[in-house]
């Protein structure tokens, strides 16, 4: 162990005691604790650095590890390596599969959806006895999170990043750099696993660690540590603003909401004048704390509502069955959950020709076209809508044994082109902007929950045509003659 190890220790060592980390549930007993142990380099940092805490805090230790059955023999290979090095260590170690959660790997699942299982199967963990699970987070991938949510947009919240602790979890790497892990293994002889998805490009967390945090490096090598001191700044801001924005929903809030709105559906209402009368940013504070129960809190959503707020009429579809209203000296949430049209909706077997057209439901026609590979994209002008309607049909019959054209149903998801990342069709459609009358009767097309066309978007993530591409399927709605796209 070299000089620096010992101050790398008890750098966490600190920053547990100030974030009360390891604190036991119930007095006069141990708290038990689990650390995640994926194989790599930040995860076996932890492992040894909550071995060597262990005496100090007085918890006692396991380890849990989840295959997401993603990466084949590499997977195999990292759980291998897991076992082999708990069983070193003498700490228990639990392996969790997606079928260990009734979850199935779904084709092309990407990094939403392994978010998903490692969670779900936390839980189960944390259902099994275990009190608090420890993640390897660090302030690296604390700067990567507060650049990533910058770029997208958000406000004080989510500049607050990745919390050290909350309810079964706790962080206590995230005063270390991912440098500073690896520093850890190497003077603990501690090999580790390298995770070859962490080189690609494909994803836009790798993105930002290839190019965007080196080049913050190359301006100031404390970049990341500036980064997550920035985070913790904000979390403590957001904290406050939160006990204010508590005290304010409060004092606004209309005991007989169904009375006073006199509106079917109304679940809430708040006087207009407390809000629109408060300081700006304990506003924004309110509306977020109304936000994030019903769908993510970025930051334009936000702002549509404070628009509302200040106007004092008008509505804002949140989601498919959420919307806030003003009006009448009220602010109120709604529930509005609708149907769909019995003649908009629609399901059939799917299954493309050259030339053909569809007729469905409305009048609309839908156009397939089937042709040979090696046209040239760059070179031959194809225009924009063209493009992101062509697909690699020959790859989708390989992957797909069966496809649908349908209307959207409950627990469908999609990955949009360029974005790496399954989300539900219904968010996708909200973020987008898809209005929603059109929702209901858009076509798709499907592989069991999978979307891999929709009307408007084009073709998900992965189906595009390349150099090697021998078929391309070309897809376009027509209405009247006329080629139909959403704006």
């Amino acid at each position: 162990m070299n000089d620096e190890t010992p101050k790398l220790i008890a750098k966490v060592e600190r920053f547990a005691r100030e974030e009360r980390l390891f604190v036991p549930p119930r007095e006069g007993t141990p708290l038990c604790l689990c650390a995640a142990v994926s194989g790599g380099a930040d995860s076996m940092a932890l492992l040894r650095v909550l071995l060597e805490l262990q005496e100090r805090f007085g918890y006692t230790l396991s380890a849990c590890h989840v295959n997401h059955g993603l990466r084949g023999e590499t997977a195999d290979r990292d759980e291998a390596f897991v076992r082999d090095e708990c069983a070193r260590l003498g700490v228990p170690l639990a392996v969790l599969r997606p079928a260990d959660v009734g979850m199935a790997v779904p084709p092309h699942a990407g990094e939403d959806w392994a978010r998903r299982l490692r969670y779900a199967c936390f839980e189960q963990v944390l259902a099994g006895g275990i009190d608090c699970i420890a993640t390897a987070h660090t302030a690296t991938d604390q700067a990567e999170t507060l650049l990533f949510r910058l770029a997208r947009g958000t406000g004080l919240h989510g500049a607050g990043g990745i919390r050290p602790r909350r309810p079964g979890y706790c962080r206590p790497l995230l005063g270390l750099t991912r440098a500073e892990t690896e520093k850890i293994c190497t003077a603990f002889g501690q090999a580790w696993m390298t995770d070859e998805t962490n080189a690609s490009d494909v994803y836009a967390r790798n993105r930002l660690r290839h190019a965007a945090l080196p080049a913050l490096r190359a301006a100031n090598e404390a970049a990341e540590e500036n980064l997550a001191r920035f985070c913790e700044k904000a979390a403590r801001a957001d904290a406050y603003f939160a006990r204010q924005a508590e005290q304010l929903l409060t004092i606004a809030r209309l005991d007989a909401a169904q009375e006073a709105v006199k509106k079917p559906g109304v679940q809430t209402a708040w006087r207009l004048e407390p809000l629109q009368s408060t300081d700006p940013i304990i506003l924004e504070a309110a509306l977020h704390c109304l936000v994030a129960p019903v769908r993510d809190t970025e930051e334009k959503y936000i702002r549509l509502l404070v628009r509302l707020v200040e106007q004092g009429s008008g509505a804002v579809q949140l989601t498919d069955s959420i919307r806030f209203c003003a009006g009448g000296g009220v602010f109120w949430q709604e529930c509005c959950q609708r149907q769909a049209p019995a003649d908009s909706a629609f399901s059939i077997p799917f299954a493309p020709a050259d030339g053909v057209k569809i007729a469905l439901p409305g009048g609309q026609i839908l156009k397939t076209r089937l042709f040979a590979g090696g046209f040239r994209e760059k070179t031959q002008g194809v225009h924009k809508k063209d493009l992101k309607n062509r697909a690699d049909y020959a790859r989708i019959t390989l992957l797909y044994p069966a496809l649908t054209l349908r209307t959207r149903q409950p627990g469908d998801r999609f990955r949009p082109a360029g974005r790496g990342l399954s989300k539900p069709l219904r968010k996708w459609m909200n973020e987008a902007g898809i209005p929603a009358g059109k929702r209901e009767g858009l076509p798709l097309v499907a592989a069991g929950s999978e979307i891999l066309w929709v009307c408007g978007e084009g073709f998900a993530e992965g189906l595009a045509p390349g150099a090697d591409t021998t078929q391309i399927l070309q897809m376009e709605l027509e209405n009247g003659g006329t080629t139909h796209e959403h704006e």
